[in-house]
């Protein structure tokens, strides 16, 4: 039962949907403009550094909060595994906004540096480095993204976490693949949009 508890905390959090808050208190909604994705790095490229970096930590710090009140409140770490879920469930999914939302990466970063705390630091640092590497190759946020939250599961496995906390972050995974489902057709075809250019 805390389980459902810890998923319904996590979503409740996840709907506070940071890039459109910021883009009403701008007078431009986002969702008409770039990507129309409700995510940090649209909100960067249409609203500006600052806007990008307001929804960004707002996105990262919704799930450290719910991580820290289900691990502290409901059953440890599989509780704070399980709010990382809500609150991606709520970022991606939101009920007020017709159920479209962001990509659910910021959110995912801040359940990664929860588990940094809270599990092993190597599942961060690993998942970091491989994102890094993901966003040079080509200067394509959407595949250090991916590299990131994919790594994730692989290292909770390695270092033997919880087998139902491996099993959740894979889904989140699989959640954020189908999500980026436009991105990985455009970054086949060298038609995605580069954060920066490389040579």
């Amino acid at each position: 039962m805390f389980r459902i508890f810890c998923v319904l905390i996590g979503y409740a959090f996840g709907c506070f949907q940071s890039a459109y808050f910021v883009s009403l208190f701008m007078r431009k909604d986002i969702r008409k403009y770039g990507s129309g994705n409700l995510g940090s790095t649209n909100a960067l490229r249409v609203l500006g550094k600052k806007a990008g970096a307001a929804t960004f930590i707002c996105d990262v710090g919704k799930c450290i909060i719910a991580f820290a009140i289900c691990y502290h409140f409901f059953g440890g770490l599989i509780g704070g595994i399980y709010g990382s879920l809500g609150v991606m469930l709520g970022h991606d999914f939101p009920f007020y906004l017709k159920f479209k939302g962001g990509k659910g990466i910021a959110s995912s970063i801040g359940m990664d540096l929860c588990l940094m705390i809270f599990f092993n630091p190597l599942v961060t640092a690993v998942s970091f480095v491989m994102g890094l590497i993901g966003l040079f190759i080509k200067g394509y946020v959407s595949m250090g993204s991916l590299f990131l939250i994919l790594t994730v599961p692989v290292m909770c496995y390695i270092l033997s976490a919880p087998a139902e906390v491996t099993t959740i972050t894979l889904i989140m995974a699989v959640i954020a693949v189908i999500k980026h489902k436009s991105n990985i057709s455009r970054i086949l075809n060298g038609s995605e949009n580069a954060l920066f250019a490389r040579k």
